[in-house]
């Protein structure tokens, strides 16, 4: 018994000292993933280089022009293929760069920055189709999938009715039965992006005739193998918007599915499709705002070229106010891509919260953009103006229009009761790496995700920074109006929990209520207004105009004003502050970003 116990003893502190050694490893690599993400989209943004250099093969003029043939930028498509950006889609335990959500957004921003169509077509659409894979599916698929993106390939989505992210996307697959045995796979879709050049399918196909949430399952396919007359290459559609991007369908008539080829159990995924959704909502809200950034820097050239003088008073409010709405999405979306890794089985409602307020005041700050360029705006191609015009036409296509919002809605809607009942003004507050930036997050690992239930973090926060500026209330100045904004976001949160309460208890069904869907709206923007408190009051103190009131001050009194609660009147100073940085941002070549990226010139 001794020497059993004497061999335990060692055996236990050989396993301690590998867990140590295990946990410091870990430790040290989370401390160079944000320096080493950072580095990557400096590189790739040099690599770009001037967009306004009309000789630079991959700047707007020539990605405008693209736009124009209705075709991809095929030399910038080489030379994103040349930076390997298909690694970013890779867990870095499979040989990739795929760490944190938060990560991968500030990675591909330089390229959202210049067009959303060439994001989408060369590479997050492969993100979007992996994500199942890397939830659910086997070792064999997930290493096959990881050699395919570190070499160059692309994977495609075809996702059924729940999974749509937009209005256009409506037809559905079915896996059935083969005369001769197995399953066959059947259907149609008309507009895939992407569908005639991916190298791997990622197929939400019907597996049981019955309505409900096990009605469907995943399958991934390499279309190569497919056999003569199984399936059909449709021809391309031509869209409004995301012109460059490669649009066309694809019909099946029995493609035969291999043994191997379903991605986790027969049924899960509607499951698979609400776990990874929440990371697609959320990535393509952190980037998309970049190419907002590029129009808001057009509208700053307009006003400023040719005047020695300060900017005309008139154009001080849709500056500003544009602005801080950037600065208000990027701290929602940085703020649910950190909880994805975070706090992964809490983060569903906050990413489709996201995936509701930022597309809206998105749309909203082109119109206000609209009336600083006026008819420059609209110059199909001008490299110095013509970001409006497309990012216009881009928005609907890439997911985020009304569709989009309804997707969110069936999301929100049925826990607005439980939020009600059991989690709001009675959960602890988010750790507060949450919300500051160089903290060291866990990875992305999309097995974690959860799609029910876990409360409400952001609630928790908000309640948490009302009540650390209460006593400033008195002070007077940017802080006093800070303090009575935040209170003013408790108050309707308190409010719409007396009405939630009162809520029936239905799910999906109450979709069809506009009364009830509007509570949606409402809390929504209560997480946004959460989301900028708890950004600034993780500031460090390195970036003085971040770390100021001004920016919070003026982006919270606009969530507010949607919202229709009492404002208090802007102090003084708050719009020169915020315009007198945004100023001196497009000047030295910065994005109008929380990171105060430095911009290729």
């Amino acid at each position: 018994m001794r020497q059993v116990c004497t061999v335990m003893k060692e055996l236990t502190t050989a396993a301690m000292t590998t867990t140590a050694e295990t946990v410091y490893a870990a430790g040290a690599a989370r401390g160079r993933w944000e320096a080493d993400a950072l580095a990557r989209a400096a590189r790739l943004e040099a690599r770009l280089g001037d967009p306004y250099d009309p000789a630079n093969p991959h700047g707007l003029r020539a990605v405008f022009a693209a736009d124009g043939r209705r075709t991809p930028p095929a030399a910038t498509e080489a030379l994103l293929a040349e930076t390997g950006l298909g690694a970013e889609f890779v867990p870095a335990e499979y040989g990739g760069r795929l760490t944190r959500a938060d990560l991968l957004a500030r990675t591909l921003r330089p390229v959202f920055r210049r067009d959303t169509a060439l994001g989408f077509g060369y590479g997050i659409t492969s993100l979007f189709a992996t994500g199942a894979v890397w939830a659910a599916g086997s070792a064999a698929q997930r290493r096959e999938l990881a050699d395919l993106l570190l070499g160059g390939g692309r994977a495609t989505i075809l996702h059924h009715e729940l999974a749509h992210a937009n209005a256009i996307l409506r037809d559905e697959f079915t896996a059935r039965t083969l005369p001769g045995g197995g399953r066959g796979l059947h259907g149609r879709k008309d507009l895939i992006i992407n569908a005639a050049r991916a190298d791997a399918q990622i197929v939400y196909a019907r597996t049981d005739e019955a309505r409900g949430p096990r009605s469907h399952s995943v399958f991934l396919l390499d279309p190569a193998q497919s056999e003569p007359g199984t399936m059909r290459h449709l021809p391309r559609i031509e869209t409004s918007g995301m012109r460059g991007a490669l649009f066309s369908g694809l019909e099946f008539h029995g493609r035969p599915l291999p043994e191997d080829a379903q991605v986790g159990r027969t049924g899960e995924g509607v499951a698979l499709a609400l776990r990874t959704f929440q990371v697609n909502r959320s990535v393509i809200c952190g980037v998309v705002t970049a190419a907002a950034d590029t129009v808001l820097h057009s509208a700053v050239r307009a006003v400023t070229t040719g005047r020695s003088g300060p900017v005309a008073r008139r154009w001080h409010k849709a500056l500003t106010g544009v602005f801080a709405d950037l600065l208000a999405c990027d701290a929602m979306a940085t703020v649910a891509l950190r909880a994805l890794g975070l706090l992964p089985d809490r983060a569903h409602v906050l990413a489709a919260a996201v995936k509701y307020v930022v597309p809206d005041l998105l749309r909203e700050n082109l119109e206000e953009l609209a009336t600083v360029l006026g008819a420059r705006g609209y110059q199909h191609g001008s490299a110095e103006y013509g970001a409006l015009d497309k990012l216009v036409r881009d928005l609907p296509v890439a997911g985020l229009g009304h569709a989009g919002t309804a997707a969110c809605q069936a999301v929100i809607v049925p826990q607005l009761r439980t939020l009600a009942e059991s989690a709001w003004f009675a959960e602890d507050e988010p750790p507060p790496e949450l919300f500051r930036k160089g903290a060291e997050l866990p990875p992305l690992d999309y097995r974690l995700l959860g799609i029910a239930g876990g409360g409400d973090f952001m609630a928790a926060s908000l309640i948490g920074s009302a009540d650390r500026l209460a006593p400033s209330r008195g002070v007077g100045g940017q802080i006093t109006v800070l303090a009575e904004l935040a209170e003013a976001f408790v108050a309707e949160l308190r409010a719409l929990r007396e009405t939630c309460r009162l809520l029936p208890p239905y799910g999906v069904s109450a979709l069809g209520d506009p009364a009830v869907c509007v509570l949606s709206d409402r809390y929504s923007l209560i997480a946004a207004a959460a989301a900028v408190l708890g950004v600034w009051e993780g500031q460090d103190g390195s970036d003085p105009f971040l770390a100021d009131a001004a920016w919070v001050v003026l982006a919270l009194s606009r969530i507010g004003k949607r919202l229709g609660i009492p404002v208090p009147d802007l102090p003084d100073g708050c719009m020169t502050h915020v315009l007198d940085e945004l100023i001196r941002r497009y000047r030295a070549g910065i994005a109008c970003d929380l990171d105060a990226t430095p911009l290729a010139q």
